[in-house]
């Protein structure tokens, strides 16, 4: 009976959402891909606000229910069979009634099982797709019989590019590279490739006057133009990745480029993706707790070999989630890694430890590896064990709530619902 009451709902969602957007006609910015997808959102929410009455897509697990419920500018009714008769009856006058509507729609997709989109492209539309990179093995690849076979089934959205769309891509991934050749749509890209129509150079880390941690800057070359980017309290490539992928909107979309450029380097980076926070005992921490894969794990830990400190480096990995067969040999290469860049190295979860192994593999000192089950009692150990000046980077996927060893070891816990990521009452 509630599976029959659940399928009368999403169908009912469906039909209302699709009735909105022919009413409304709004511009849909649709998102896919496997790694910054929610940081692109983000940058493009707090560049487009500036121009526009726009609304994104709180991340749910199921697009099915998630892209309607955005459409509809309503809430997740979970068991609440009140919520989902006000959605309904929301759903109704907008549909029947004149109401003031967001002008543009920004819209992530979630692909963790083949065919989970595909009701959507019967009715849903974009004028914008923006492809963010999927790594050599992309989150849930588990569920897919090969990572070609997980691309096939997120950029089935491209199904909904009307010919007159636009399709933003990122060169620095061969295989979206691939994807350039889309017919009857328009095609730009972004990326450091020198090739890349908006590109990013000259990428370096911000200090203040003391040599502490402070943020990034670099370079947007496009038409003929370089502009310096400098964005405090936020690091790594996604983040870059991100900006640039809303310069190329802003530039197509023919907006005020001084004003999306401010925007952008202001706009607040959300928690869990590289956020630069004050740890205990004048530490930093750059806090990556909100999911992880091979692809963003190797990046951030980039990023933190190319810091300059004068304590040491400390990393906190925990299980990257949904690799299947490709799971053991992922970890060890982050553990290879791993190894040439921390002073200190500490697991969390049972796949973890195949981090530790390839760290000792790659010849780091065993004294130097610590291996814990849950990231709360990793934080604990780490908050014995920090000392002035070093540099903590926490990573690992969102099921190993790696976001409790930050808090452990965070300057300012009293603050965490800010944040922290997964502070809301359903994760606590």
């Amino acid at each position: 009976m509630i599976h029959f009451l659940k399928k009368i709902i999403l169908f009912l969602l469906e039909l209302e959402a699709k009735l909105v957007l022919k009413k409304y006609k709004p511009i849909i910015v649709t998102i896919t891909g496997s790694v910054g997808k929610t940081s692109t959102k983000d940058a493009l929410y707090a560049m487009l606000s500036k121009f526009y009455y726009v609304r994104k897509n709180i991340k749910t697990p199921d697009n099915r229910i998630g892209f309607p419920l955005t459409i509809l500018g309503s809430p997740n009714g979970g068991t609440n069979p009140i919520i989902w008769i006000k959605t309904l009856l929301k759903g109704l006058s907008l549909i029947l009634q004149d109401h003031t509507y967001p002008h543009l729609l920004i819209l992530e997709t979630v692909v963790k099982e083949p065919g989970h989109i595909d009701s959507l492209l019967s009715w849903l539309y974009s004028d914008i797709v923006v492809i963010t990179p999927f790594g050599s093995t992309p989150p849930h690849i588990e569920f897919f019989d090969s990572r070609e076979h997980l691309i096939h089934e997120k950029t089935k959205i491209l199904s909904t590019l009307a010919p007159s769309g636009i399709l933003i891509l990122n060169t620095d991934d061969e295989a979206i590279r691939n994807l350039q050749h889309v017919p009857k749509v328009r095609t730009f890209n972004f990326g450091f490739n020198e090739n890349s129509m908006i590109q990013a150079s000259h990428e370096h880390i911000l200090y203040d006057d003391n040599k502490r941690l402070k943020g990034i800057q670099f370079k947007i070359n496009y038409d003929g133009n370089s502009l310096p980017i400098p964005i405090e309290g936020s690091f790594g490539k996604n983040l870059i990745y991100a900006v640039l992928a809303s310069v190329v909107v802003a530039r197509e979309m023919n907006l005020n480029m001084i004003t999306a450029f401010e925007s952008l380097k202001h706009y607040p980076t959300p928690p869990g993706r590289m956020k630069l926070l004050a740890g205990v005992k004048s530490s930093s921490i750059i806090d990556d707790t909100y999911n992880s894969s091979p692809a963003a794990t190797t990046l951030a830990i980039e990023t933190l070999k190319a810091i300059e400190t004068k304590g040491r480096k400390i990393l906190v990995l925990g299980d990257m989630m949904d690799l299947g067969t490709q799971s053991q040999e992922e970890h060890k290469k982050i553990g290879t890694l791993a190894a040439g860049v921390a002073d200190i190295l500490i697991t969390v979860g049972i796949r973890a430890r195949l981090i530790a192994e390839g760290a000792l593999n790659s010849e780091m000192d065993e004294n130097t590896i610590f291996q814990y089950e849950s990231a709360q009692n990793a934080g604990k150990f780490l908050e014995q064990e920090i000392k002035e000046n070093d540099v903590i980077l926490v990573k690992g996927s969102q099921l190993m709530r790696m976001e409790r060893t930050v808090e452990e070891v965070m300057n300012n816990p009293t603050q965490k619902k800010m944040l922290l990521v997964r502070q809301g009452s359903e994760w606590i």
